[in-house]
């Protein structure tokens, strides 16, 4: 495993501040030498995270690492559970020059995220002896191939001339001056692997910058900007009067007030008014066809924390302030207690916070013992961390009891001071506790005040004792007794000290209704008033998910309630309310829970009467023109008698469809029938009728609809489902009576269900004994209606009868048959007659869709012997089984023999030959190409195929075919690796030929580079 780059390697340029999810990042920049290994790690903190984070490592603006982990760049994560700490390490092996560049990591955690840069530079190691600049372009994932490449056996002349090895040639010259037709010749002799990476190097150089007709001054080539800051994008073109277009990510940018254009001569400027993250990305600056590009980065400026947490020791019931102070106002500090978080919404009374500029604090208000702990501060550029003691108060008695000696019936005062005036005591007598009574009275008031300094004192002079307190809060309120004495006796003076502050935040503010444009407020007045009468209260709102408050009064509103108007339905609004006395407005209450104005939907439309019966009445109507945000849950319907004014529901559940029968209706009664439609907003204005129904039934004749395909013959095939739907009229409902052939139907057989509108006939499996005439009969008492229909239920028929040969002559013979016996329940269409001679005895069709029972079979073919075959066939298909004729017909020789020459093997065997040779390929690189040659020789020869001498083995990058000779060789994809000689062998135990070629891989050159 590789060990971090040491300190001398490393040079880190600036210290990087903590953001966001990092608990530590990579420093801003590493510069480090070639050879040695480089370890760069992030850390994550996911304890307040709740979902497991995710890490990219990406370098420049879009390439993922991922991609590239191997032998030379590697990624490990690790978790620690103890601390919840993730930790994500990134290490390059062998650091070489094409690794410097711009890098950045990126933590995700499902809607959170945060992106660190940095940059690192390579250096080339400083050594006495010559730098072997090729290094840093040998192939490091090559495996078996890994470390310098030795072209030895591919160079002739490497070993009769040596001192050519050894003599030191600068490539980078030799690059530079050579002509692009040239760079894979140096490569392929100085065993540059990595062509590509070189030649990017040597166009950073810019030794001889490239002419550009349209430019004189191109964009840098990246700019970095802090967010919310102006950036400026400056080029100089050649022709002043040329028109540029500037693209962002390839969009063209128009003209705004972000985004400001300028020409000034021939220089053209972008400006990014107060950029954004958005504006991070890659532009273009186009002129015709030329154009020039950069990439801006915008820096998020952390917000850090330039006043650190004192830590406090207190006693129980003490105030304490945690105060902070931070580089920006209005940035955002997150309080916790311990690994707790500190939350506005359930911090109740105990906690306070408040912001005053850069200032933040946290404000807990009387101490207790569950308090002690550490406290932290956090921004997204730093932390700090303050510890609070808590300790019980001591109690002291100040002035113990003293003795006390009164006559009979004389009043008889016991005093004693403590130290704190919270405290309450108990009085004993002998042992046993003193209860008050009419007769034993206790009081206890507030502890005497002798201190001399602190916030509370009292400075006492010949004549006058002053009693000051500094900075009065709520808890100096009360009464406080100033007691003289001398030796004379004692006299007292009662003062009331009241102390007035802002109110506390109104309490429990929620929405109690909603209509379609405004809500009612509910509150509760504040615990403590701030010592001065509650003059009213201010109310703001805002839309869910915005920042942007807005106020709803100006003058200040008394009652606890306030109906907030022109609001927009379906918008999901958030209440709260200040309350304010005459010292000034309270902190806000805490947020209303989410609500959304919505209203009843309008009345539901043409509500109308479908049908009546003698105790059922089937209502229809259509959806309200009005249904708004709220949605539409279903309709109630009602219905009263005539007369009467109270409704009756019909439906205990909400309808959703726009039909009801309502059931249970009087018969002879005249009923008044309504519909509201219901949402979550309440119920609608009714849909009523004009006029009441009377509840009696209507006779109708019935009558049966037919639908047109059963008007003719019906057929299906055995084993189908049948089901037919036949609709009727007719009230009362019809009594409905099937018949088959005159006779009634079997429910056993066939399946028959009725409504009031319809029959179904339904027969899960047909069978022949289906096929029949159906008759349907609807009666209403002396009323009735009759429509049949034919069902035929047919099969595939049986075989032709007697199919026999009756005359053979020349190359034709008939034949004849007779029509089956069963034809499957309908018409035989035709027969398909198929031949076969008898010694393959392999069927061929000789007609299909035969009308006739006989036909006559040609060309035959002499001196064979035929059988034949006949099918039925229907609308259902052929049948089944064939019939085969009762005798065969033979076609007779004329006089012809056949006179067999006697047959002499042939010697085959061959030395292998190649009839086609390899022939010498230029290709370009990276796209597949094949050589091929022919072969002959018997037995068939073995094919080896090899590179530079070399046998090429199973490597999935060349496919070997051989098609009837044609031997070819498929190679993928080809780099420059894969030129040099190739050579074809075959081989059988009779001897063996080659055939070789050259194979030379160009790299493809952009012209308009060169």
């Amino acid at each position: 495993m590789a060990k971090p780059v040491p300190a001398a390697t490393v040079e880190v340029q600036e210290v990087t501040e903590l953001t966001g999810l990092f608990l530590e990042k990579p420093p801003n920049h590493v510069t480090t030498v070639t050879g040695k290994d480089l370890i760069l790690i992030a850390k994550v903190d996911s304890s307040a995270l709740v979902k497991k984070p995710t890490m990219k490592w990406m370098k420049g603006k879009w390439l993922d690492l991922s991609s590239k982990a191997g032998a030379h760049m590697q990624f490990k994560e690790t978790y620690d559970r103890n601390t919840k700490i993730y930790t994500y390490e990134m290490m390059i092996h062998k650091v070489v020059l094409g690794d410097a560049g711009a890098y950045r990591c990126e933590v995700t955690s499902k809607d959170k995220c945060d992106s660190s840069s940095f940059g690192i530079s390579v250096e080339a190691c400083q050594q006495d002896e010559p730098v072997d600049i090729l290094s840093a372009f040998k192939r490091t994932d090559a495996g078996e191939d890994e470390g310098d490449l030795d072209f030895s056996a591919l160079l002739k002349a490497a070993k009769k001339r040596p001192e050519k090895v050894e003599e030191e040639v600068d490539v980078w010259e030799l690059l530079k001056n050579a002509h692009p037709s040239e760079y894979e010749k140096i490569a392929f002799k100085y065993g540059i692997t990595d062509l590509r990476g070189m030649l990017r190097r040597l166009k950073k150089m810019k030794v001889e910058p490239k002419h550009s007709e349209a430019f004189l001054t191109k964009l840098e080539s990246c700019y970095t900007v802090d967010k919310g800051k102006r950036i400026v994008l400056k080029c100089e073109v050649m022709d002043p009067n040329a028109q540029v277009k500037w693209l962002k990510n390839g969009q063209e940018i128009k003209p705004s007030a972000k985004y400001l254009m300028e020409t000034n001569g021939n220089i053209r400027t972008l400006t990014i008014n107060k950029t954004t993250l958005a504006d991070d990305a890659a532009y273009e600056c186009v002129v015709g066809e030329d154009k020039c590009f950069t990439e801006v980065f915008v820096k998020e400026p952390p917000v850090t924390i330039t006043k650190l947490m004192d830590d406090y020791h207190v006693v129980v019931g003490e105030r304490v302030e945690f105060e902070v102070e931070v580089s920006e106002e209005g940035g955002h500090v997150m309080w916790f207690y311990e690994d707790q978080e500190i939350v506005k919404d359930t911090a109740s009374t105990k906690y306070r916070f408040k912001k005053e500029g850069k200032k933040h604090t946290l404000i807990i208000q009387e101490a207790t013992l569950d308090d002690i702990g550490m406290y932290h501060a956090w921004t997204n550029g730093g932390h700090t961390k303050g510890e609070l003691e808590v300790e019980e108060k001591q109690l002291q008695v100040l002035q113990d009891i003293a003795d006390l000696t009164v006559k009979a019936s004389e009043q008889a005062l016991f005093k004693c001071e403590v130290s704190d005036d919270k405290v309450t005591g108990k009085w004993y007598k002998d042992g046993v506790e003193v209860m008050p009574s009419e007769r034993i009275k206790m009081t206890h008031e507030g502890r005497p005040i002798t201190e001399t300094s602190g916030r509370v004192r009292v400075e006492s002079r010949k004549d006058l004792s002053c009693f000051i307190i500094e900075g009065a809060e709520r808890e100096d309120e009360g009464n406080y007794t100033i007691v003289v004495t001398n030796p004379a006796g004692e006299d007292k003076a009662v003062l009331h000290v009241k102390v007035v502050d802002v109110p506390d935040a109104p309490e429990h503010v929620k929405c109690t209704s909603v209509g379609e444009d405004c809500a009612t407020i509910t509150w509760e007045p504040p615990k403590f008033d701030g010592g001065a009468q509650i003059k009213g209260y201010l109310m703001e709102r805002k839309k869910k998910g915005s920042s942007r408050w807005t106020k709803l009064n100006f003058d200040v509103h008394e009652p606890t309630t306030y109906e907030a108007k022109r609001m927009i339905e379906g918008v999901v609004y958030e209440m709260r309310v200040f309350a304010v006395n005459s010292i000034g407005l309270s902190p806000p209450s805490l947020t209303s829970k989410p609500f959304m104005p919505i209203a009843p939907t309008s009345a539901p439309m043409r509500l109308t009467v479908n049908d009546v019966t003698d105790s059922t009445c089937t209502l229809k109507w259509l959806a309200p023109e009005r249904v708004g945000a709220g949605g539409l849950d279903g309709y109630v319907i009602e219905y009263c008698k005539d007369g009467d004014t109270e409704w009756v529901t019909a439906n205990t559940d909400l309808c959703e469809r726009q039909t009801f029968v309502v059931r249970g209706l009087p018969v002879g009664e005249k009923i008044n029938f309504r519909v509201v439609a219901v949402n979550i907003a309440g119920r609608s204005p009714p849909a009523v009728m004009s006029q009441p129904v009377t509840i009696r039934e209507i006779m109708e004749h019935p009558k049966i609809r037919l639908p047109r395909h059963l008007r003719t013959k019906y057929i299906r095939k055995v084993g189908e489902k049948i089901n037919l739907t036949i609709p009727f009229q007719g009230k009362p409902r019809p009594v409905a009576s099937w018949f088959k052939d005159g006779v009634p139907i079997d429910p056993k057989v066939i399946n028959v269900r009725t409504t009031n509108v319809d029959s179904i006939f339904f027969i899960r499996s047909a069978e022949r004994e289906h096929s029949g005439t159906y008759e349907l009969v609807l009666k209403i008492e002396n009323m009735e209606d009759r429509s049949s229909f034919q069902l035929r239920v047919v099969e595939k028929p049986a075989p032709p009868l007697n199919v026999r040969v009756t005359d053979v002559w020349g190359f034709n013979a008939a034949l004849e048959w007779a029509p089956p016996t069963d034809d499957g329940n309908c018409e035989v269409s035709g027969y398909t007659i198929q031949k076969a001679d008898m010694k393959t005895k392999e069927w061929f069709t000789v007609y299909e869709h035969n009308k006739r029972t006989h036909c006559t079979v040609s060309d035959l073919i002499m001196g064979n012997e035929y059988m034949f075959r006949v099918y039925s066939e229907n609308m259902c298909g052929l049948s089944e089984e064939p019939r085969n004729s009762k005798n065969t017909a033979t076609i007779a020789k004329t006089g012809l023999q056949l006179k067999q020459a006697p047959y002499q093997e042939k010697d085959m065997s061959c030395v292998p030959k190649f009839t086609q040779p390899l022939v010498d390929r230029t290709v370009v690189a990276g796209y597949s190409t094949a050589i091929s040659c022919a072969v002959r020789g018997f037995p068939k020869p073995k094919i080896v195929w090899m590179k530079n001498k070399m046998i090429i083995g199973d490597d999935p990058k060349y496919l070997m075919q051989n098609n009837q000779g044609v031997v070819t060789l498929n190679i993928r994809k080809p780099s420059t690796f894969d030129g040099g000689k190739y050579t074809c062998v075959a081989i059988n135990e009779l001897g063996r030929d080659e055939v070789e070629c050259k194979l030379n891989i160009r790299v493809a050159v952009d012209p308009n580079r060169v």
